[in-house]
């Protein structure tokens, strides 16, 4: 995966490394940090693009994201997607283990999911659920789950 962040500047180190080296920087400047893995997907044509965004949320202070972009060709019903879009966060989160053990974070992966049965996402959301607890994250659905739903949402 290729990272960048939201100005369009690239992250050359690997993904593990840059975020260490942010977490240990913000812990430097006396931040207090949440971090959310959030994933969001948009059907272009035969195309798929997916989103993942790494956010680092300063306690009071704003906060910044990571970027990452791929697009494939695969067709997927919605509830596959969605549950795609989780794998993607859970993966890149289960990456990242040593760096939220290092620093004691608690991580949040947020899922793109509506917890209101009359939308199409509602399918996946049990699945998701299940998914994201069972790898012992936080798990946060719609409408909390920013993560996915506005910041990869912005960037897909």
């Amino acid at each position: 995966m290729k990272w960048r962040r939201l100005n369009g500047s690239r992250i050359l180190l690997p993904i593990k490394e840059a975020v260490q080296k942010t977490i240990q920087k913000e812990l430097d400047l006396g931040n207090k940090l949440t971090i959310c893995i959030g994933t969001d997907s948009q059907v272009r044509g035969a195309d798929t693009v997916f989103a993942t965004v790494i956010v680092f949320l300063r306690d009071g202070k704003g906060g910044f994201m990571f970027i990452s972009t791929e697009t494939d060709q695969q067709q997927r019903s919605i509830r596959e997607r969605m549950i795609t879009e989780v794998a993607r966060s859970v993966t890149l989160a289960y990456e990242l283990s040593d760096v939220w053990n290092e620093f004691d974070i608690d991580l949040e992966i947020h899922a793109d999911i509506n917890t209101d049965a009359t939308f199409k996402s509602n399918v996946a959301l049990k699945e998701a659920m299940g998914y994201i607890k069972g790898m012992g994250y936080t798990f946060k659905a719609k409408p909390n789950a920013f993560a996915s739903s506005s910041c990869a949402d912005k960037v897909c």
